[in-house]
């Protein structure tokens, strides 16, 4: 099967935008996603059984 140039050549500006976009959306969301979760002070009792 013979994919003429043009083809080719959209195919490559088709996975080049992906990417570039891809990398856009994950910039974006490492900077503006706050992904932090809310700290809590956990204080529990433990017994410990000596012999």
């Amino acid at each position: 099967m013979f994919w003429g140039h043009d083809m080719i050549s959209r195919l490559v500006k088709l996975i080049f935008f992906l990417i570039l976009l891809g990398l856009i959306a994950l910039l974006g969301f490492a900077y503006l996603g706050d992904l932090t979760p809310d700290q809590v002070d956990v204080r529990e009792s433990v017994t410990i059984e000596t012999n």
